[in-house]
């Protein structure tokens, strides 16, 4: 697998499901378990690694339908808490009792706070996480545009793509292949990951599982614009709003220090993010949009930073760090920096 130095890759038998993980540090270090998002694998991590502080033990699982790991079908009614039942099984197999360190890049973010809601954590990290009222469909304040969460789920995701993605095509023909999608919206327009950094994580990618059961998802049909609402099963259900929702960490009795990072010139989770259907329609790319008033842009970044305030007003611990001219991976286009954040604020959580 041509991994980096120090990084090593293995497969376990849990009680959920066969899991896929990456990880580096001794076996006795401090953990630091690291979720990645929608469409990658835990190998996005990976660059991290390799001269980071030697107390640390990182451990980057493949999420169901995603990676290596076995594909089972995600449930998308209990929002993420699929994936973070998994990693605590992970954990478990591995033999790692102590309550980990958690980092969540977009979709990960929902599935640490699922996790933390559950169970003791040593911190969380977000990486430009989901809003903590789903992607796509919500005014400011969390309630649904549309009473059955139409404009969010399974049945919002680009078909083209989809298609692509199951083929494996690797090709830049489209603007909707696979390749162009990472490398436009994973991170900055302005960064350029080497060439074989690219075709590695391109592979990444396309293990993604496709399908009712993962990516997209299924759909139901709805009266409501755009005429399709959440489904059951797959990922882009699962990061519904009608499912998905984080805020509840502002209640948490026991709340672990958070740090916030983001990228300003990220595109997927923004205020008006360009893959969303109130952007969209707004843009008149989706017809019929019923206008701001019944179906605003989703404000992402509005809701990241209203919760987490709460957060802090109710006793909780939040730093925030926004990365100026970042994507949506400002651990990957800004690495060195996001790094060094990363870890001073790990060390000041002992």
């Amino acid at each position: 697998m041509n991994l980096l130095p120090g990084v090593e890759a293995g497969t376990l038998d849990t009680d959920r499901l066969r899991t896929h993980y990456y990880s580096s540090g001794p076996a006795n270090g401090t953990p630091v378990v690291m979720i990645h998002g929608n469409l990658s694998t835990g190998r996005f991590y990976e660059h991290l690694w390799p001269g980071a502080p030697e107390q640390y033990r990182f451990i980057a699982p493949d999420m169901r339908s995603f990676g290596r790991s076995q594909s089972k079908p995600i449930d998308a009614t209990r929002g993420l808490h699929d994936w973070a039942d998994d990693t605590r099984a992970l954990l478990e197999a591995i033999g790692v009792n102590e309550p980990p360190h958690l980092v969540g890049w977009s979709t990960g973010g929902a599935a640490i706070a699922a996790y933390a809601m559950d169970r003791p954590v040593a911190s969380l990290t977000f990486i430009d996480p989901v809003s903590p009222y789903g992607y796509g469909g919500t005014h400011r304040d969390g309630t649904p545009c549309q009473p059955d969460w139409a404009g969010t789920g399974g049945g919002t995701g680009n078909p083209e793509f989809t298609s692509l993605l199951a083929s494996g095509d690797r090709s830049a023909d489209s603007q909707v292949s696979p390749r162009n999608v990472m490398t436009s919206s994973y991170w900055s327009s302005e960064y350029t990951l080497p060439a074989d950094r690219e075709e590695i994580l391109l592979d990444e990618v396309l293990l993604t599982v496709t399908g009712d059961d993962g990516y997209p998802g299924d759909l139901t049909p709805s009266d409501h614009w755009p005429n399709v609402a959440p489904g059951t099963r797959g990922i882009l259900n699962a990061l519904s709003g009608k499912y998905c929702n984080w805020a509840g960490v502002v209640d948490m009795a026991d709340k672990p220090p958070v740090l916030w990072t983001h990228g300003s010139n990220d595109i997927v989770v923004a205020d008006g993010s360009l893959w969303e259907m109130g952007s969209l329609g707004q843009m008149g790319i989706i017809p019929g949009w019923p206008g701001e008033d019944s179906f605003p842009p989703q404000p992402m970044v509005s809701q990241i930073r209203d919760v987490l305030d709460r957060y802090a007003d109710n006793g909780g611990r939040v730093e925030v760090e926004m990365f100026d001219g970042s994507g949506h991976g400002p651990h990957i286009d800004a690495a060195e920096r996001w790094s060094e954040r990363f870890f001073d604020f790990l060390a000041s959580t002992n």
